[in-house]
Parts: C-alpha cells; sequence; structure tokens
C-alpha cells in the first residue's frame, strides 16, 4: 500500500486531489490543513464533511479518521509547526508528499505579507526537512504563473526567466523552487514544482474571479473588471489540474544528465528536480470568460471597469509541452464545460 500526504487538503486543489484517491484502496491518504480563516471556514468544513470529517471542534494536532473511507485521515495543523510536522512525517513515512497548503492570493500579500513567509516559507521548509528526514521518494509541490511576474514573451516557458515577481506571493513561489532545489542537490531528494495557472472550478476558493463573479451576478450586484477587460488567462479546470498533478506524483524527478553548469537551463538540474507549467495551453480573453458565466446563469452582469489591480498581469499562457511529453496528459477541459460545471455545483450548494 502506497502512502500519500496531501497538505492543504480541506482547500480547493487539495480538496479534489483527496477526492481522486478515496476509492483506490491501495493508497493510504492522509490529509493536514490548519482550516484557517482566510476566507469562510464553513466551505472548507463542508469540503472535509465531503470527506467523513467533522473538523469543527478538532484541536490542532488532532488527528480523526475518516467516517466515509477507511483508507482516509486527518490531522489539524499548521505546516509552520516545523517541530510536530517534521516528527509527524518521520512517524508516518509518507512515500509521497503533495504540498498544496500555502498563503494563497496576489493582492492579499501586498497588505499582509508576514501571511506569506509564515506559511510560504517558513511552512515549506516544514515540508522539504520533514521529506529528507523521512526519505520520502518523491516531493511534489505547488507553485504558481505569478512567478513570470513581468515576462510578456507568450506562451510562458518553464526554460524562461523568473527573476522579476511583481508581488510578495510570487516572490514566497519562486522561493519555494530555490528551496526546493537546494534540497534536491544537498540530499537527492526528487522534487517537482508545478506552476499552476488560473484554476477554477466546483469547491473554488470565494475569492476567486468566477466565484465572485457568480455570487455578484445572481445578487445583482456589479462586478469588477480590471484593466478594462483586457485581461487574458490561461483557464485550468480542476480536474485536468488533479490528473497532472496525479501522474507527476508517480514519476519522480531525476537529474537531468545534459544539464550543464556552463549554461544551465532553468526547469531541470544535475539534482532530481524539476519545474512544470499546468495550464490549458488555450488562452481566453476575461469578456469571453464572463460572457460563459452569463450564459449558464442565465442573467447578465452588471460590470464596473476598472484599471489594473497592483501584482497583477494582463495576460497568462502556459507552455505545456514538457508537462504533456512528461506525463503524456494534456489538459483539455474548455472554458464553457468548465463554467458549466462550476455553475452547477454553485447553484445547489
Amino acid at each position: 500500500m502506497k502512502k500519500i500526504l496531501i497538505t492543504g487538503s480541506a482547500g480547493f486543489i487539495g480538496f479534489h486531489l483527496v477526492d481522486s484517491y478515496l476509492k483506490e484502496e491501495f493508497i493510504e491518504v492522509v490529509g493536514m490543513d490548519i482550516v484557517n480563516d482566510y476566507y469562510d471556514v464553513n466551505l472548507k468544513f463542508s469540503r472535509l464533511d465531503v470527506h467523513g470529517v467533522n473538523a469543527r471542534k478538532m484541536k490542532e494536532h488532532e488527528i480523526v479518521r475518516s467516517s466515509k473511507y477507511s483508507n482516509y485521515r486527518f490531522v489539524k495543523a499548521d505546516i509552520s509547526d516545523h517541530e510536530f510536522v517534521v516528527a509527524f512525517m518521520i512517524t508516518e513515512k509518507f512515500d509521497y508528499v503533495v504540498n498544496l497548503a500555502a498563503q494563497a492570493g496576489v493582492r492579499y500579500s501586498i497588505s499582509n505579507p508576514k501571511a506569506y513567509t509564515h506559511s510560504n516559507i517558513d511552512g515549506f521548509l516544514s515540508i522539504l526537512e520533514g521529506s529528507k528526514q523521512s526519505s520520502v521518494k518523491h516531493l511534489v509541490y505547488a507553485s504558481t504563473s505569478s512567478v513570470y511576474g513581468l515576462n510578456t514573451s507568450m506562451p510562458l516557458s518553464e526554460k524562461q526567466s523568473t527573476e522579476h515577481p511583481i508581488s510578495l506571493y510570487s516572490a514566497t513561489k519562486k522561493a519555494n523552487e530555490l528551496m526546493a532545489h537546494t534540497y534536491s542537490h544537498l540530499f537527492k531528494l526528487p522534487t517537482t514544482g508545478l506552476r499552476f495557472f488560473t484554476v477554477y472550478g466546483p469547491w473554488g476558493r470565494p475569492d476567486m474571479a468566477l466565484f465572485l463573479f457568480a455570487e455578484a451576478i445572481m445578487n445583482d450586484k456589479p462586478i469588477s473588471v480590471f484593466n478594462h477587460g483586457k485581461m487574458v488567462r490561461d483557464f485550468t479546470y480542476v480536474t485536468d489540474i488533479v490528473e497532472s498533478i496525479r501522474r507527476v506524483i508517480m514519476k519522480p524527478a531525476c537529474g537531468n544528465l545534459l544539464w550543464n553548469g556552463a549554461s544551465p537551463v532553468t526547469d531541470s538540474s544535475s539534482a532530481p528536480y524539476q519545474i512544470f507549467n499546468i495550464g490549458n495551453n488555450n488562452p481566453v480573453q476575461l469578456m469571453d470568460y464572463i460572457t460563459a458565466l452569463e450564459r449558464e446563469l442565465g442573467k447578465k452582469a452588471i460590470k464596473n471597469m476598472m484599471d489594473l489591480q497592483a501584482g497583477d498581469v494582463p495576460e497568462t499562457h502556459a507552455d505545456t509541452s514538457s508537462l504533456e511529453s512528461y506525463i503524456q496528459f494534456r489538459p483539455k477541459t474548455n472554458i464553457n464545460d468548465g463554467v458549466r460545471a462550476f455553475v452547477n455545483w454553485f447553484i445547489s450548494k
């Protein structure tokens, strides 16, 4: 039986990744989450309820077994609690670790910078150290398309520079990639970083655009359309993200035998380290995204056109050729099907 730790398991992507494993009897899954109040904790509790975990009265460091799935346990813990996390990982001896726990949000990082160094730097160090000390076979962790920062050459490739972030959130995720490489180099820990591009779908975060738009439209309130609608995003449906993660997990990073320090590439190394984009490779105009949502809700949005926000970029477009070659899978959910699935969940929740 394989044993996997998924941090951030009460979060959006973590919930879906856990869900994908729960009917596989040869996979033992442990979820970890602090269940903080960055957004409505009731949504996080509801996600956990789906997996047979009532976390409403759980104490920190408490571990409970799912009432629905014999192969699932949940531990309430902050990944920044270094001593607990490392000791827990050593005791449990996980085969694989997927670190999805992080303080999310570009704009929130501008006004609350310490939350990001706490979770995304201190917390990630706990995961790295626990993985090293427990001889994890493969650590997969969430990075972000935001690391590309001021890059404007599209599509964005893992081989491009990421030296010019424009938010502390993206800077901490870039730091994660650098920290992972250090552990891969020093301790031969296989690590793979995944740069997610605008993930959306059912059970999404309330601070994400699709959720905000849907809630406003349904309540006849205006939506904020930044950069006056001149935005392009590589929207990626959450189940495509999950399938990509699952395939990557089972292919631990290996050192690139062709890597040369005299002309170093940025997406791999002589160490067991690699970086991949996960996107739909099919960028969509923001106004088309809003139109798809209006169509599914059967209502027109009241649009408040605004300037580009600090820390935001006008366009993202993922080059996913490296990922497709590596795992033989290409995200394929189109925007109409993805928005329809979200709306069906949103209306029924």
